[in-house]
């Protein structure tokens, strides 16, 4: 038995709703037999400092252990067991502790954290804008299925964001959500026809100031009826696709003042078309969000056939990153009162003021790489043991010799954003570090 039904605010089924990206995101296919496919390490930083690592450090005296991960999370008033999502002894769960003991601390829940501010402003946005016509959800689980989180929005069977390597698998057949359109169908299913669901979301990622295995991401669905686009002179899918833009602009210009704006066509697995929203902030062009017109195969099988529809999706931390002016994405995880003290309900846009500025510590990491190697495994296993004391990791040398062996360096810097780091903790670290990449990626260190 997979897990008792869990449910939050609303009852949906321990089978999981879809997702995919802030709504449009990269994903890839999953079989647990198969090899896992090559990832292509992201562009990063560079570095400041040169690191001089050892080729063979030698092993520190003592060990710092890391703190007990809580057995129990709740959700909606429900309990989730450690258990339920972290299952050593089954190969087709890779869900590490530290990724369950982020799920039910809901940053989007919280008034006062700029997560929480953002959503809010948004919802207000909307209330005003339609008449509080929006159903708002909030607090529905990350726990779905397969099908909900990739089929029911028609994720390609071959679709990136379906290999182990992005997602996060309980079994082959339940994953942690990836996107909040994980919960599109059901929804529809239940005859909303205008609603946003907020939620934090799960993607094995890199490890730099702008990726995090767990954030928060907001949809918005609106459907129409024939009644409302009979007789404008446009065609059904035109006329949704101006609504969505005309509301879009306005959230754009709600959130970030009078900015000029431009529209991009792009490509996404549920809509079609499907478009960008950019906006120049800052003297550059940056992304907004992702939306589009609803495929109609997904509101013909959830009961809307004669109906059309808009999405959209944007992430949350990206923009409250700009708006508050938050350098590390690490930093709405902190619970420093130098940073929570900074924010207040309301407050949109108060610009995060730095407290301190703790020097880095870089470490490298040679070793021969195997077929199943992928960078994403690697910032896994720097994750599972420095948690966020672990700032960056980046490829700095990659050579294949005449045997046709290939070797990668990474230079991991580590940096706590409260404390400086000891020379002891930073040994320690970078020896637990090394072992498990030895020992968990089947690679051969240099």
């Amino acid at each position: 038995m997979l897990i008792r039904r869990i449910t939050c605010a609303r009852a949906l089924p321990l089978s999981i709703p879809m997702a995919t990206s802030p709504l449009f995101s990269h994903l890839k296919p999953f079989s647990p037999s198969s090899s896992l496919p090559p990832r292509v390490p992201s562009s990063s930083r560079s570095f400041p400092f040169s690191s001089l690592a050892s080729a063979s450090p030698s092993k520190p005296s003592s060990k710092r252990a890391n703190p007990p991960i809580a057995a129990l999370v709740e959700v909606g008033g429900v309990k989730i067991a450690k258990d339920d999502v972290v299952r050593e002894s089954d190969p087709t769960n890779n869900v590490p502790d530290n990724i369950f003991s982020k799920i039910g601390l809901q940053l989007h829940r919280r008034d006062n954290h700029p997560i929480g501010i953002l959503k809010n402003a948004i919802y207000d946005y909307f209330d005003t804008s339609y008449s509080s016509k929006f159903v708002k959800f909030d607090d529905l689980c990350p726990i779905v299925s397969v099908q909900q989180n990739f089929d029911e929005v028609l994720v390609p069977a071959d679709h990136v964001s379906r290999s182990y390597n992005d997602t996060y698998y309980i079994n082959a057949d339940t994953v942690l959500r990836c996107h909040t359109s994980a919960h599109q169908a059901e929804l529809l299913r239940d005859g909303h026809s205008y609603f946003l669901v907020t939620g934090d979301v799960y993607r094995r990622d890199s490890i730099d100031s702008t990726h995090y295995p767990v954030f928060h991401q907001m949809e918005g669905v609106r459907v129409f009826s024939p009644d409302e686009w009979e007789g404008s002179g446009a065609d059904a899918t035109s006329y949704a696709a101006m609504d969505l833009k005309k509301c879009l602009e306005g959230l754009a210009r709600h959130l970030f003042g009078a900015v000029e704006m431009r529209w991009v066509d792009t490509y996404f697995p549920f809509t079609n078309p499907s478009f960008e929203l950019e906006i120049y902030f800052q003297e550059r062009w940056m992304e907004v969000l992702g939306c589009g017109v609803t495929e109609q195969e997904i509101l013909s099988r959830n009961g809307r056939k004669d109906c059309v529809a808009w999405a959209f999706g944007l992430g949350l931390e990206r923009l409250a990153m700009v708006l508050f002016d938050i350098p590390d994405i690490r930093l709405f995880w902190s619970t420093d009162q130098r940073f929570t003290s900074q924010f207040s309900e309301g407050k949109l846009g108060v610009k995060f003021k730095p407290f301190s500025k703790f020097p880095p510590c870089y470490k490298d990491v040679s070793f021969w790489i195997s077929d199943s190697f992928t960078e994403n495994n690697l910032c896994e296993v720097v994750r599972g043991i420095a948690g966020d004391l672990a700032e960056e990791v980046k490829l700095i040398d990659n050579f294949t010799n005449k045997k046709g062996m290939t070797s990668h360096c990474y230079r991991i810097a580590f940096r706590s954003m409260e404390r400086s780091l000891t020379d002891d903790e930073i040994n320690q670290l970078q020896w637990n570090v090394r072992e498990a990449v030895q020992n968990k990626l089947h690679v051969t260190l240099r």
